[in-house]
């Protein structure tokens, strides 16, 4: 990691590294042609437009739908980059995803499933079919970061492991973002014309809903935490937090409805204010707004019975819960 040269927020010039990566890009592929996943985030839409700024229809744009995001996420992105001139083929992976989930219940044994299953699984397929030769992804600094670490490891990060992708996933992976953090993603995104929503749009984790979800994960464990995950976007959309989530714990917990006993789940709200993911505070949200979010959690998502909210900062915390 130590060849990777970081330019912060306030040292980019957006224009200048549009040009510049474009360039690199167009170089590596040649001729030949390129494919992407768009999953929506910040990092993958500013790859994806500059990809497309660098290749033009020589890059292929996949929405890789895993079963796992959030909801109506695969059609909704789809139609923000076609009013952007963008097509974005949605394919349906769940089943792939789903299976290779199943009954893992370990954080990392997750994300290597996950992580598999994208990149050999479904990827392979793409790019053996495609005839492409090179994957465009939008790993930053922060990623390879925790995963050298050793804090997490993040499902996009594989040369700085030593892992060589065209030996491991047949294709070669192009990492345009990687000097950068989220903040300068930012930046250059707004310099690439996307629209707003986007390029503010709070981070989201590579192993999606899955990260969300503490134990092993079930199609009705990933509906439960796509609801209150809605449920806590809207009601914090005004907040100006950096980040909020809910997550599904794996215990239940004694809870009552009509004078008896319900015995349910549990969801935890985290809310944070961040510049760059290093470090987090979590926001210092209104009581009623807790509360708001609780009585609706409670009413509305089923079986859940106790809603907590975190209070502590990263470090020695991590903003997600896995």
């Amino acid at each position: 990691m130590g060849d990777i040269k970081e330019i912060t927020a306030n040292e980019l010039n957006a224009d200048a590294f549009i040009e510049e990566k474009a360039r690199e890009i167009s170089d590596l592929v040649g001729d030949g042609l390129a494919i992407n996943a768009l999953s929506g985030g910040v990092d993958s839409s500013a790859v994806t437009m500059l990809g497309h700024k660098a290749l033009g229809d020589r890059l292929k744009t996949y929405f890789v739908d895993n079963g796992i995001m959030r909801e109506g996420e695969p059609q909704r992105i789809a139609s923000i980059f076609k009013d952007m001139g963008v097509h974005v083929e949605v394919l349906d992976a769940r089943k792939n995803f789903f299976d290779a989930l199943k009954g893992i219940a370990d954080p990392e044994e997750k994300r290597e499933a996950i992580t598999q299953t994208f990149y050999k699984d479904v990827f392979g397929k793409l790019v053996k079919d495609s005839g492409a030769k090179h994957l465009l992804q939008g790993t930053i600094l922060t990623d390879v970061d925790e995963t050298i670490a050793g804090i997490k490891r993040q499902h996009n990060v594989f040369e700085q492991l030593g892992i060589d992708t065209q030996e491991a996933f047949g294709y070669q992976i192009i990492e345009p973002l990687v000097q950068l953090r989220k903040d300068g993603v930012r930046k250059l995104a707004e310099t690439l014309g996307l629209p707003e929503e986007i390029y503010n749009r709070p981070p989201f984790p590579g192993p999606a809903l899955s990260a969300r979800v503490i134990g092993a994960v079930t199609e009705e464990k990933i509906d439960i935490v796509r609801t209150a995950t809605s449920i806590v976007e809207e009601e914090l959309a005004s907040s100006g937090a950096f980040q909020c989530m809910a997550i599904l714990h794996e215990d239940r917990v004694t809870g009552m409805r009509d004078g008896k006993r319900d015995f349910g789940t549990q969801i935890e709200i985290r809310c944070w204010d961040s510049i760059d993911a290093r470090e987090a505070k979590p926001t210092e949200l209104p009581h009623n707004t807790l509360c708001k979010l609780a009585d609706r959690m409670v009413n509305t998502v089923p079986g859940v019975v106790s809603v907590t909210y975190n209070i502590a900062c990263k470090p020695p915390s991590c903003m997600e819960a896995i």
